[in-house]
């Protein structure tokens, strides 16, 4: 044993103090370290540079539903792996394992409840399930939302995050472009707008979609909003692209945004836009 071993275990010190990897979060753009529960409080905004994180379908409805008052909307079933897709993994691996961190079905969630007084289904896409990615699920949950905005005759608003249509679902994915498509002209024959929300990412055949076919566009500070990524992009047109490109601030300059909200200012603007593009609907 060296002399440094003896002395270690001969002088009394104190146990090493344990500290919870969750007590702290680091901001991604400005690398401040966050107390995790007041960043969470703070609907998950670094309150130094305002960089907006990305959260969940329950921290959504919390945030944007008066009271955090909702009834969620049953996902409807679908046939899970239909291709037998495998790569380093199962598929079917892969949901189980997305289902366990996430504790929700699939990517997209929707619940209906009232902002500011006016009643709206809310839809949310999960960006830790599977990369809120775009699948016979997402489809499905998809059409369930505006199903039940036309029953219940009020807005269906869309809060996307993703990186595009599922592959391993293969053709199946991309089907549901066209199916969502159809879904949102069956609203506006109703009469009932639709709203979009962009957050950090919306990306791929999402964006291609549903994604901008929105009566209003909004989106969040700093969200990345595109089709193809920009490595892609600057290696096919062998060009650099301009500094901040894809970013919503970029966009809302050049005509592809109608606005870009703070998350704190979320709330107050959706029900502003609902009792705009539905007049006859009275707060209750």
């Amino acid at each position: 044993m060296s002399w440094i071993d003896r002395m270690r275990n001969a002088l009394p010190f104190m146990p090493k103090r344990e500290t919870p990897d969750a007590l702290w979060h680091k901001c991604p753009s400005c690398g401040t370290m966050l107390f995790t529960r007041e960043y969470e409080e703070n609907q998950s905004v670094c309150p130094k540079c305002q960089n907006h994180g990305r959260i969940g379908p329950n921290a959504r409805f919390d945030a944007l539903f008066d009271g955090g008052i909702y009834t969620l909307i049953a996902t409807p079933q679908v046939r899970e792996d239909p291709l037998k897709f495998r790569d380093s993994k199962r598929y079917a691996d892969r949901i189980k394992a997305a289902r366990t961190k996430t504790g929700e079905a699939d990517a997209l969630i929707n619940a209906s409840g009232t902002v500011e007084g006016f009643k709206a289904i809310l839809g949310v896409q999960d960006f830790g399930f599977l990369g809120g990615s775009m699948g016979l699920a997402v489809g499905a949950a998809f059409v369930a939302g505006v199903e039940a905005a036309i029953a219940e005759r009020c807005p269906y608003i869309i809060f996307t995050a993703a990186g595009g249509a599922r592959m391993q679902e293969g053709i199946l994915s991309l089907m549901q472009m066209p199916r969502t498509t159809v879904a949102i002209q069956q609203l506006h024959e109703a009469g009932l707008p639709y709203i979009v929300v962009m957050t950090d990412p919306t990306t791929g055949g999402v964006t291609a979609s549903y994604a901008m076919l929105g009566d209003v566009q909004i989106a969040e500070p700093g969200a990345l909003i595109g089709f193809a990524g920009q490595r892609v992009i600057e290696s096919t047109i062998r060009e650099k692209l301009p500094e901040g490109f894809q970013r919503a601030e970029y966009l809302l300059d050049h005509g592809m945004l109608d606005m870009v909200v703070h998350r704190h200012k979320l709330r107050a603007e959706l029900a502003r836009l609902i009792a705009y593009l539905c007049p006859g609907k009275q707060a209750a």
